[in-house]
C-alpha cells in the first residue's frame, strides 16, 4: 500500500495530499477508524495549529484534552483511546504514524544535489563512489573516501585518509578533520566540527602545554548529528558514537568519550573527555556529564543535571548534583518551601520574644 502511494505521489509531484478518505489514511499507517472512515482530508498539520480538512495527532495522555479544542477533522491516536468528539485513527505509536504519513507525502530526500562541482577541490587519490554528488567550494583531501550516493553540500572541508560511508548528507560549512571515519546513512547538518583537537594541556610553573591529539573519531551507522556540534577527536585510540545515535544541535563531546547505540543529547548538553556511555542514553537539554565516568544502559539525565559520578543503568536522574529522580522531586519541592518556613519561623521567633517579655528575666533554680 505505502509503495502504490509513493509511485502515485511521484507521479503527480510528491508534494500534496490532495483528498482522501480517513479509512484510505488508516489503511497506509496500519491504524483502526473509529468514526466516520468517509471524512475526508485534506492536509496534515499539528494538533493546535490544524484547520478543518486536516489531519492530527496526539502522541502522549497530557495532550488528549487538545482532543476537544482542536479544529482538525480527524486525529491519529494510541490505542488505548477508546473514541473522541471526532474521527480517529488508533494505531501503536501515533508519533511515528504521523512521521511516515509525512515522510510519503512530503519525501525530504527530494531536491539534493547531483554531480560533482567543478569549484570543488578534490585532492589526490581521492576516492569516490557511486552518485556521490559535491557542492561548489567544497575541499576534499588527499586519501579521503566517500560512499555511495553521499552528498556533500557548500563549504565542507573533508581531512587527509577520512572514510565517509554510503548514503550520507552533510549540510554545509561542516568539518570533519583528517584520519574521521563516517558510517553509512550518516546525517550531519551545518557547523559541526568532527575531530577538533580534544581539549588537553598540562601547567607547568603557570604556563598550560597543549598535550598532543593523535587519536580519531569513529561515527557508527544511521547517527544523526545536530547544528554547531563539536565532537572532539581522542587523545589516544578513538572517540565514538554509537549506531543510531541522535544529537541535537550545540552538543559537546569531548576527547575519548565512548557512546553506545541508539542514545539521544539534546541541545547544550555536554560530556567530558573519558566517559562511557552505554545504549539507550537520554541527556536532557544541558545536561552536563564530569568526566571519567560511567553511565549504564537507559539511563535519563534529567534537564541541566549535573553528573557528577557514575550512574547504573535503568536509573533516571535530575538536580546538581544528580541524584534518583524521586529523591530530586522531593528535595526540590522542599527547596520551593523555604520562604513559607521561613515565614513561618520568622513568627515563631517573634512569639518566642514576646512570650519571654511578658514572664521576665529568667532565674535559674537554686539560686
Amino acid at each position: 500500500m505505502a509503495n502504490k502511494l509513493k509511485n502515485e505521489l511521484s507521479n503527480k509531484g510528491g508534494n500534496g495530499l490532495g483528498p482522501r478518505k480517513l479509512k484510505e489514511i488508516a489503511q497506509w499507517i496500519h491504524g483502526e477508524i473509529v468514526g466516520d472512515g468517509n471524512t475526508l482530508i485534506t492536509g496534515i498539520c499539528g494538533i493546535k495549529e490544524a484547520k478543518p480538512g486536516d489531519l492530527t495527532f496526539v502522541a502522549s495522555s497530557k495532550y488528549l484534552h487538545l482532543l476537544e479544542s482542536t479544529q482538525a477533522s480527524a486525529v491519529i491516536t494510541s490505542r488505548d483511546v477508546e473514541g473522541a468528539l471526532k474521527p480517529i485513527i488508533r494505531t501503536d505509536n501515533p508519533s511515528l504514524s504521523f512521521a511516515k504519513l509525512a515522510e510519503l507525502l512530503y519525501p525530504v530526500a527530494q531536491g539534493h544535489p547531483s554531480g560533482v562541482s567543478p569549484k570543488a577541490v578534490l585532492g589526490k587519490k581521492v576516492r569516490l563512489g557511486k552518485g556521490v554528488a559535491i557542492q561548489p567550494f567544497v575541499v576534499v583531501e588527499d586519501e579521503v573516501a566517500i560512499g555511495d550516493r553521499t552528498v556533500l553540500y557548500s563549504g565542507c572541508y573533508v581531512g587527509k585518509k577520512t572514510t565517509i560511508g554510503n548514503d550520507c548528507l552533510i549540510y554545509p560549512n561542516v568539518s570533519i578533520r583528517e584520519r574521521v571515519e563516517v558510517g553509512h546513512r550518516v546525517i550531519i547538518h551545518s557547523g559541526t566540527i568532527i575531530g577538533s583537537d580534544g581539549f588537553g594541556f598540562t601547567t607547568i610553573k603557570g604556563v598550560h602545554h597543549k598535550i598532543p591529539q593523535i587519536g580519531t573519531v569513529v561515527i557508527e551507522d544511521d547517527v544523526e548529528i545536530g547544528a554547531n556540534v563539536t565532537i572532539d577527536r581522542a587523545r589516544f585510540g578513538k572517540t565514538v558514537v554509537g549506531k543510531g545515535t541522535k544529537i541535537d544541535n550545540l552538543v559537546q563531546i569531548a576527547h575519548n568519550v565512548v557512546t553506545g547505540s541508539n542514545c539521544i543529547f539534546v541541545a547544550q548538553s555536554g560530556i567530558s573527555g573519558s566517559t562511557v556511555i552505554g545504549n539507550n542514553v537520554v541527556l536532557a537539554g544541558q545536561a552536563g556529564i564530569v568526566g571519567h565516568i560511567a553511565i549504564g544502559d537507559n539511563v535519563m539525565v534529567g534537564a541541566q543535571a549535573g553528573v557528577s559520578k557514575s550512574i547504573p543503568p535503568n536509573t533516571s536522574v535530575w538536580g546538581s548534583p544528580a541524584k534518583p529522580l524521586n529523591k530530586a522531586k522531593r528535595v526540590n519541592a522542599a527547596l520551593q518551601r523555604i520562604p513559607e518556613l521561613y515565614k513561618t519561623v520568622e513568627e515563631m521567633r517573634k512569639k518566642l520574644e514576646s512570650l519571654e517579655k511578658r514572664l521576665g528575666p529568667h532565674t535559674p533554680a537554686g539560686h
